[in-house]
């Protein structure tokens, strides 16, 4: 059989297998229709590269109206100069307002061992107190502040306690400070910005929220959650509540030059808190067998945040919706040197003359190397006295014009017209080094 025979039949047995196989793919019309939509599907997909585009839209095409400025030395100076002379009258009022705040700081950390107790009163030293008023024509004749220290006697059992002290301190009023006027405390080198301590207290507890001492000890107020004796729950749980201040202020009280007393200057220790931080706290349900007092709070005497005993008695176990100096230490400061709220008089003035304020001195500070002060103060519109607004104005002020005056001066020394396109360096060949 030649080549010719037999290739004539290879292709008759290709042909009827290609009619077999196009009669099946006629037998089974629904493939086709399959196999053909799923090649629609791929060209559907994938279109054209120059179809794959966006819409044409003012949008999409980036087509936008905009403003393209021109930056000139002719627009450039005038708005310079117009930011430095607004940053200059704001800068102006602001420290202008600051320095008719008057402010009377009186330090007392060391008023139990350096006060004459008993005695006279005694003049403390001129690094303890400092006076910034907005006259001060009579600060050179007002007499120095005085202080005398007294020994709070221990109640039944407490005679190992940390002594206590009552504190009295004589200061004057060199001029009237309009009302209103406020009494803070000053701390300094407490750092309650430490981010272990700000973590370290329990909303839920706070809003009367059922709160187990495992879930205290195992939440944020680790390692005051559960207290190691008795096993109970803490409450106010964690070293805020713990460390809370728990020194008192008195009113001041007027007095005349014998040093009896003429009147007493009221002032209020509510509305010393924020309106929005009401609404953290919520008089607890607790029962007294339930929870124990803080550490610090366990064994202390001083009212509200001392508990002889150690224990709550029922129906007078803490309550932080009615104590609004909790609320306002609950409040971490930013700073290690700080001043909170403590009470405040905003109808009456407190006239010129001698006053005395008596303190009942708890609070331990050389445990973390600080000092404490009482602080009088009145306000402005910006706050308390403090000239680091003003100044901060001030400063961007002069800055505005030293750059204004400098820009002057190079526009004025060498002239540039706007456009000029020998500044450009795109198009400029390259220097040759000498």
């Amino acid at each position: 059989m030649s080549l010719r025979t037999a290739g004539c039949r290879l292709c008759a047995v290709l042909t009827m297998l290609d009619l077999g196989l196009t009669k099946r793919q006629a037998d089974d019309p629904t493939k086709n229709e399959e196999e053909n939509d799923s090649m629609k599907d791929q060209k559907e997909k994938k279109k054209p590269y120059a179809l794959q585009k966006p819409a044409n839209t003012a949008l999409r095409q980036q087509r936008l109206k905009a403003w393209h400025p021109i930056l000139s030395h002719s627009t450039v100076l005038p708005i310079l100069f117009g930011i430095g002379v607004f940053f200059a009258v704001l800068g102006g009022v602001m420290y202008w307002s600051s320095l008719q705040v008057n402010e009377l700081t009186i330090e007392y950390s060391s008023c139990r061992n350096e006060a004459s107790q008993p005695g006279p009163p005694k003049n403390m030293p001129s690094k303890y107190y400092n006076y910034r008023f907005h006259s001060k024509s009579n600060l050179n004749d007002i007499q120095p502040p005085q202080w005398t220290a007294e020994r709070i006697p221990p109640g039944p059992g407490k005679e190992n306690n940390p002594a206590r002290y009552r504190c009295t301190v004589f200061f004057s009023i060199p001029e009237q400070m309009d009302p209103g006027v406020f009494v803070y405390y000053k701390l300094t080198n407490f750092y309650q910005n430490h981010r272990r301590y700000m973590k370290s207290m329990d909303y839920l507890q706070l809003l009367n929220k059922p709160r187990t001492a495992d879930e205290l000890q195992s939440d944020q107020c680790k390692p005051l959650g559960r207290d190691p004796h008795t096993n109970l729950a803490i409450y106010p749980c964690g070293l805020i509540a713990n460390s809370v201040f728990n020194d008192t202020f008195a009113s001041p009280i007027k007095l005349d030059e014998s040093g009896k007393q003429i009147s007493k200057y009221d002032m209020s220790e509510k509305n010393i808190i924020w309106q929005s931080e009401y609404k953290h706290y919520i008089t607890p349900t607790y029962n007294a067998s339930e929870v124990v007092p803080p550490p610090y709070w366990q064994g202390a005497e001083g009212r509200p945040f001392g508990y002889p005993s150690g224990r709550y008695e029922d129906g007078k176990i803490f309550d932080p919706s009615k104590n609004e100096h909790f609320q306002v230490w609950m409040r971490t400061a930013a700073f290690p040197h700080f001043r909170k709220l403590y009470m405040r008089n905003d109808t009456d003035p407190m006239t010129v003359g001698r006053y005395s304020i008596e303190i009942e001195d708890n609070y331990p500070v050389n445990m973390f190397h600080g000092t404490k002060a009482i602080v009088l103060s009145t306000a402005s519109w910006i706050g308390g006295r403090s000239i680091v607004m003003g100044a901060s104005h001030i400063a961007v002020a002069a800055l505005c014009f030293l750059l204004g005056f400098v820009l002057t001066g190079m526009q004025l020394a060498h002239p540039r017209r706007v456009g000029d396109t020998r500044y450009l360096s795109w198009n400029n060949p390259p220097r040759q080094r000498t």
